[in-house]
């Protein structure tokens, strides 16, 4: 029997994304976001308020980098969340971690973080229920570490962090239980 909870926000897992973008001066400002996904072939959609450093920094720049965060930089993705921009200038700074600039858009690269999309600013919407920056990828980049044999991203390798809203725990992607268009495939043959 299940038990009523209320409401809750009851989506597991949540990825823990690193939104990146520069300031007007040219410093680098980051931002923990976990209510962002991917909403096409080629874009991805944050779900982020509008008051945030990073998004006024990226809607001034029109682009932004998103990246995935992993268990070997969890503090700093953590910190990145408890920290605002707006009342930390030095936020960045304060991680001694690196940035280079992107080759791809006006946005700067983590070099701590193993996966970034780099995507230019293609949409914004804004109604009484959401607020969304929805971005073309135009690049995306993996430390050759998380890559497996096929060139591709290996969740076993990434060890990317997952965000949980029930508890307010960080997890860690790992095990293959399946195969995508496959595990269902027996139950599209007629009986």
């Amino acid at each position: 029997m299940k038990k009523n909870l209320g409401v809750v926000q009851a989506v597991f897992p949540m990825p823990v994304l690193m939104v990146a973008a520069y300031d007007e001066e040219g410093h680098v400002n980051v931002m923990n976001a976990a209510w962002g996904m991917i909403c096409n072939s080629d874009r991805i959609a944050l779900f982020i308020d509008e008051d945030h450093k990073t998004t006024q920094n990226l809607l001034r720049t029109r682009a932004f980098t998103v990246a995935l965060a992993d268990r070997a930089h969890m503090d700093v993705a953590d910190f990145f969340g408890i920290a605002t921009g707006n009342k930390m200038p030095d936020k960045f700074e304060r991680t001694g971690y690196h940035a280079v600039k992107s080759t791809f858009v006006n946005a700067p690269v983590i070099e701590e973080f193993p996966v970034v999309m780099e995507c230019e600013l293609a949409d914004v919407t804004s109604t009484d229920s959401f607020y969304a920056i929805v971005g073309r990828i135009v690049n995306t980049a993996a430390e050759e570490s998380v890559l497996s044999e096929n060139g591709k991203v290996d969740p076993s390798r990434l060890n990317a962090l997952l965000f949980d809203q029930f508890q307010h725990g960080y997890y860690v992607t790992g095990e293959q239980v399946g195969k995508a268009w496959h595990e269902g495939a027996p139950l599209m043959k007629k009986a």
